[in-house]
């Protein structure tokens, strides 16, 4: 029963508390003088225009993200490629750059040279065999060099030959290691 009298006042005092007129007489005075206040003219919404599908047409161009080979008299007839069914010899996984000639020597009349692969590998080669990335092949060998042609692709993707060379390097010079 105690808890019932506590649970009324308490009730009361609640309700009390939301009763007063005083604390409300701005909000009423503000709600009279808001027909005075300037009002404000929203502008009309756009007209909604119909929807007009766009028509793609340019079927018949380029397309932009596909290479395209532009064709000059110059190399309009190029015959040249690479075979690239013929099986790859062992210094055709090496950079060009990256390979030493070290030596040559002289067998039955025939030139070889040798020549120092990046990985320690020695290998001697002679006319003819293929060398570096670029499809190079050896044209001739000199005590000093090795001369070769290689097969690269232009610009518009055409192949072109190009001369290269391997320097004979001087073996007698000592390196400081670190």
């Amino acid at each position: 029963m105690m808890r019932w009298i506590v649970f009324a006042v308490m009730t009361a005092l609640m309700l009390g508390g939301c009763g007063g007129s005083g604390s409300l007489s701005d909000l009423r005075q503000f709600v009279k003088n808001a027909d005075k206040l300037p009002h404000g003219k929203i502008p009309p919404l756009p007209e909604v225009q119909p929807y007009q599908p766009f028509q793609y047409t340019a079927f018949d161009i380029p397309n932009p993200f596909e290479p395209r080979k532009v064709e000059t008299p110059k190399t309009a007839g190029s015959k040249l490629k690479p075979d690239l069914n013929r099986r790859r010899e062992p210094l055709e996984a090496y950079a060009l750059e990256t390979l030493k000639m070290v030596g040559t020597l002289e067998r039955d009349n025939k030139m070889y040279a040798l020549v120092l692969a990046p990985d320690h590998n020695l290998f001697y080669v002679t006319a003819g065999n293929y060398i570096g990335q670029n499809f190079g092949r050896i044209t001739q060998i000199t005590d000093s060099e090795i001369k070769l042609k290689e097969l690269v692709q232009d610009s518009s993707g055409d192949w072109t030959q190009r001369a290269s060379a391997l320097q004979l390097i001087d073996t007698n010079k000592t390196v400081a290691k670190k």
